[in-house]
């Protein structure tokens, strides 16, 4: 047979095989800048441009003072000329610009028109007539607007540009975006022009892109990279012969198509039947303050969800989901025009509240009721102002996620959770992607982790790869949430975000190998199908306690005032409610005697005050990794809201009859504002010849004060120099001995036990150098443990000597600058057998990258130590046997930390800290840090710190937890006419049963008629609720109590307050029989 006349005889030239490494550095120049340009695509995106003369003309109002006026107020100035190459500062400066703009002739005819704007800073563009319509980002990202069709007439068209001197991240100097930010940035104005714009050759850049990836990045020896590549030559190919013209840049299109398919132009490259995994969700994460104050955030939101609306209208297929009630709470009170567009696309369905919290919110320190105040609020306003509430908890900064939260979450309507921050772990592997978290009580929400590992993904090849190749539960799901968008500083999706999922669904559709990424689907719909396939039979893994970061330990210690600040807030809200709750009420006691009045629930306040605290609690702000004007806010927000709360309290009060008016016919009454009898020494206020110190008594029902004036052998206490710089503190618990300045015994009486093992000092102040790897404020690595040095004390003197309390003062020397001084403090003994010896250390701190913390040896022995956590309790190794335990080298408590042994244990209480360490049985409490960023004087200055050593026989109980919450509420005294008349309502709610059961709330409902603030239907009528938890983890049952309060119904209910079951009233109407598993958090409703 003839071989064929198409095939050569005779060979035409040497061909040789590609150099692979050499073409495919090749189509990098394609699309890149540098020396090539102009000669390859970038050359080809524009078409024309115009600046200056009658095309834009630009004038500028400067507000003075680093004020940021509203549009209305701004453009009431006179605006002065100016033009590109001016520079506009300093730092945290706002400047508006009027431009008044014409499209030239030459431009009017062309296809596509934009306004490019890039001072390098963030800016927000505003209509004439005053509607934030787009924000712009500066430094090349997001600095153009699209001209609406109307302005090509040739006409002078006026629009305003804020201008605000941050960039996304604040104003770091140079390029390390954590340090503190310079105050005296400038910005000169680099760009200002109307720019025709090539859209085919902005496509066929896209494409080129994104079938470049897979060059690069599908396997090198996969038929499916060598075939990106030739379709990334032949384009190149076809664009040079014809030298770079609009027909060469169509054929480049037509070339991709054999690589996207012929659909990437429009969402109906979504529309094929093929199964997908990777569900796009596009988010922009503001950090709601960070290395910018709130002021400044107001502002991110406004210009991140107005380009967002805008975004939503050119692309059919994008859903953007946005958490946190305060920022949606901000744009409605301050861009409500902005708001209305937003709540518009909420009603489409395209633009999605997510989350159910106020903030995305720490989750390590908040007591559980902020924790559920954080769900209260966020609900109850999304529900309130778009009608739905969210269904998926969504929180992907936060450092580390305390084991109560899916309790918390399904209690708020919540059976989801989303996160990522796990991937930072920078010692082990978090082993699941998708599973189901339990908490301490049973409860569990389907959690999935993003195998992105990033929650500002840019929508590249590798993010929509690694949804696959990062995916550790591919033995039970497949599926995984892709979440792009600009983010931490704001932002969003960009469009070309948008146009490279197309071209990466293409490619999925066309060559295959990439996973099939799916775009118009919600957070919502993609736990939808998650949720569905459990219910289905599908058994997830199962995750159960804590989710501990290891990373950012640190962050439990730093911005020791704001922690401060936190604990104290948390303490004066409950009180607020308690107080008022009874002074609202006492007109229903039976048989009251009080006549009613016009006082009444001070909601509107109470709001305000957990809406600040809740504000304050942010992922950034509680942890004490924000620049220093975010300090400088806190503190003032805090200022107002404990300026409120002693109001509200002096208000209740004076309701209830109360008075600091001190006389021989007024009884003096110790407050307690706690569920139990309490037996502590109260500090008398000043009275002529009245004594110092009392000791209250007489249980809630006759509460009573009992001075300690005079030496009493059962009662009081001593304090004596039993040698030279030895001394004997002793009531009838303890015999304390101070050597030095530190305790070196602390025996044990009634136990016959010697707590501090011999030859080992308590109360030991430490330092160690803290240096992390890199985040300053966040982080405390293991091996600052290496650099450990005792602080020796100076100078110790007694102070007080009795009776009623004993103390000494124990002076340290930490460096020229920096001293502690620490009281040791034996009080007299009270009538129960809960005693502690309390330590209080004023610091003054002015240290650079040190830890300062102090120590506790104990003679206890145990392989686990226990923390006070959110309604509940955490378990944690006191070994370092692998390395997931040895992570744990910095854990967060609450109130208190234990290690018993069987038998016996020790606690350390304390009143506003938050990071501990047990290391065999070493007890370590943090104190103070000192990094130097992104707050160059975090905590500096002075501190005021309590703590306390609780020994106790037997396990630990509810005498920790009790005595923790005294710790951080002691009682305070207050005059009142006829005692008895206010006892009994003082004393209405309690529990008689299981110690272990705390009512850690009271407080009016949310919609009670004579308390709603209007958001929701009235419910008729008055109540109470009340929030009721096991603190020590077992089987908890017990009756609650409301004295003669005439209660109607009772019903369990959900946090939100959403009646779910009534409850049989007993005790002649005065109780309710309550029965929770081991850490479960009730809540009760109570109806008038």
């Amino acid at each position: 047979m003839a071989s064929s006349p198409s095939y050569p005889k005779l060979v035409d030239r040497p061909k040789g095989q590609q150099i692979h490494h050499l073409y495919l550095d090749r189509i990098k120049q394609f699309i890149s800048g540098g020396q090539y340009a102009q000669h390859n695509l970038p050359g080809k995106l524009y078409e024309g441009r115009a600046s200056g003369g009658e095309s834009v003309k630009l004038s500028v109002y400067s507000p003075p003072n680093l004020e940021r006026p509203n549009f209305k107020e701004a453009t009431s100035h006179d605006f002065k000329p100016t033009k590109v190459g001016e520079v506009f500062g300093p730092s945290w400066s706002t400047h508006w610009f009027r431009i008044q703009l014409r499209v030239p002739s030459d431009l009017k005819d062309k296809e596509h028109l934009e306004f490019h704007w890039d001072a390098n800073n963030e800016g927000l563009i505003w209509t004439e007539d005053g509607v934030p319509v787009h924000g712009l980002t500066g430094g090349g990202e997001r600095v153009e607007y699209i001209l609406p069709k109307e302005w090509y007439d040739g006409e002078e068209h006026v629009f305003y540009i804020e201008m605000a001197c941050n960039k996304m991240f604040g104003n770091a100097p140079g390029g390390d975006s954590i340090q503190p930010p310079n105050p005296n940035l400038y910005y000169r104005l680099g760009t200002a022009d109307i720019v025709a714009v090539n859209l085919e050759a902005r496509a066929l850049h896209i494409d080129f892109w994104m079938i470049g990836d897979g060059a690069r990045e599908f396997p090198g020896n996969s038929w499916e990279s060598h075939e990106a590549l030739q379709v990334c030559l032949a384009i190149m190919d076809a664009f040079i012969a014809g030298n770079g013209s609009k027909e060469s840049i169509v054929e480049g299109r037509k070339i991709a198509r054999k690589y996207l398919g012929d659909h990437v132009d429009s969402a109906k490259v979504y529309d094929s039947e093929k199964e997908p995994l990777v569900y796009g969700i596009g988010h922009c994460h503001i950090d709601t303050c960070w290395l910018w104050p709130w002021a400044e955030t107001k502002r991110k939101v406004v210009r991140s969800w107005t380009n967002q609306c805008d975004l939503l209208d050119r692309y059919p297929e994008l859903r953007f989901c946005a958490s946190s009630a305060q920022q949606w709470k901000w744009l409605e009170q301050l861009y409500p025009a902005a708001f209305d567009r937003v709540k518009a696309k909420v009603k489409e369905g395209t633009f999605q509240p997510v989350g159910g919290s106020w903030v995305e919110h720490d989750t390590n320190m908040p007591s559980g009721e902020s924790l559920v105040r954080q769900f209260l609020y966020g609900q109850r306003y999304f529900e309130s102002r778009f009608g739905q509430r969210c269904r998926t908890f969504w929180l992907p900064d936060t450092f580390g996620y305390s084991s109560q939260l899916p309790q918390i979450c399904r209690l708020a309507g919540m059976s989801r959770f989303f996160t990522q921050k796990l991937s930072w772990n920078n010692i082990n592997n978090f082993p699941h992607t998708t599973f189901n978290w339990v908490s301490l009580d049973g409860t569990q929400v389907l959690c999935h982790m993003t195998p992105a590992e990033t929650y500002t993904a840019s929508a590249h090849f590798g993010d929509v790869k690694r949804s696959i190749t990062q995916h550790k539960s591919m033995d039970q799901d497949n599926t995984s949430l892709l979440v792009f968008g600009k983010g931490d500083g704001g932002g969003g999706p960009t469009w070309e975000h948008i146009e490279k999922l197309r071209r990466l669904r293409g490619i999925s559709d066309t060559v295959g190998l990439l996973p099939r990424v799916k775009m118009g689907n919600s957070v919502e719909d993609f736990f939808d199908q998650l949720q569905k396939k459990a219910e289905n039979g599908l058994d997830f893994v199962t995750w159960y306690g804590e989710l501990y970061f290891e990373l950012h330990r640190g962050t439990y210690t730093t911005q020791a005032n704001n922690k401060r600040n936190n604990r104290r807030s948390e303490v004066i809200l409950h009180d607020v409610e308690y107080l008022a709750t009874l002074a609202s009420l006492k007109s229903a006691w039976k048989d009251s005697k009080f006549a009613e009045t016009k006082y009444k629930y001070p909601k509107k306040e109470i709001d305000e005050m957990w809406e600040a605290t809740l504000l304050c609690q942010f992922h950034d702000c509680l942890p004490g990794s924000s620049i220093e004007m975010c300090y400088d806010d806190s503190d003032e927000l805090y200022a107002k809201l404990f300026k409120t709360g002693e109001r509200l309290l002096t208000e209740a009060l004076q309701e209830l009859g109360f008075d600091k008016n001190f006389s021989i016919k007024n009884k003096s009454v110790p407050l307690n504002t706690l569920s139990w009898s309490r037996c502590e020494l109260v500090k008398m206020p000043p009275f002529p010849n009245g004594p110092v110190y009392c000791v209250s008594g007489g249980g809630r029902n006759n509460p009573s004060l009992l001075p300690l004036s005079v030496p009493n052998p059962v009662l009081g206490a001593s304090i004596e120099e039993v040698r030279k710089g030895v001394y004997k503190l002793a009531n009838r618990h303890f015999e304390v001995e101070v050597s030095d300045g530190v305790i070196t015994s602390l025996y044990d009486i009634q136990a016959r036990r010697e707590v501090i093992p011999k030859g080992k000092k308590a109360g030991q102040l430490v330092i160690f150098d803290d240096k992390p790897l890199y985040w300053q404020a966040w982080d405390v690595e293991v091996y600052h443990l290496d650099s450990r040095t005792e602080l020796p004390v100076h100078k110790v003197s007694v102070v007080e000597g009795g009776p009623a309390r004993v103390s000494l003062v124990a002076e340290t020397k930490i460096s020229d600058r920096s001293w502690v001084k620490t009281t040791i403090s034996l009080s007299g003994a009270c009538f129960d057998d809960v005693a502690y010896v309390k330590l209080e250390s004023e610091v003054e701190w002015r240290e650079t990258m040190k830890f300062l913390k102090v120590e506790f040896p104990v003679n206890v022995m145990n392989t686990e130590a226990s923390y006070e956590t959110q309604f509940g309790i955490v378990r944690r190794p006191t070994h370092y046997n692998t390395s997931w335990d040895m992570a744990k080298f910095e854990v967060c408590c609450h109130k208190w930390a234990d290690l018993s042994e069987n038998g016996y244990g020790v606690s350390i209480l304390n009143d506003s800290k938050y990071g501990f360490a047990t290391v065999g049985n070493l007890m370590r409490l943090s104190l103070l840090r000192a990094p130097k960023a992104p707050d160059a004087h975090a905590d500096m200055g002075r501190h005021h710190i309590s703590y306390a050593i609780l020994p106790h026989s037997g396990p630990l109980d509810h005498r920790t937890v009790r005595t923790a919450f005294n710790f951080n509420n002691p009682m305070k005294v207050y005059s009142h006419p006829d005692k008895q008349s206010v006892v009994p309502l003082l004393s209405a709610f309690n529990i008689i049963g299981d110690k272990s059961l705390i009512i850690d709330t009271v407080k009016r409902g949310e919609d009670d008629e004579d308390v709603s603030a209007g958001d929701f239907p009235a419910r008729k009528g008055r109540s109470v609720i009340l929030r009721v938890y096991d603190s020590l983890g077992g089987r908890a049952r017990g009756k609650l109590y409301w004295g003669k309060l005439q209660i109607s119904k009772a019903y369990k209910c959900n946090v939100l307050e959403d009646d779910e079951d009534e409850v049989d009233i007993v005790e002649d109407g005065m109780a309710i029989k309550v029965d929770l598993r081991a850490f479960e958090v009730a809540t009760f409703r109570l109806q008038l």
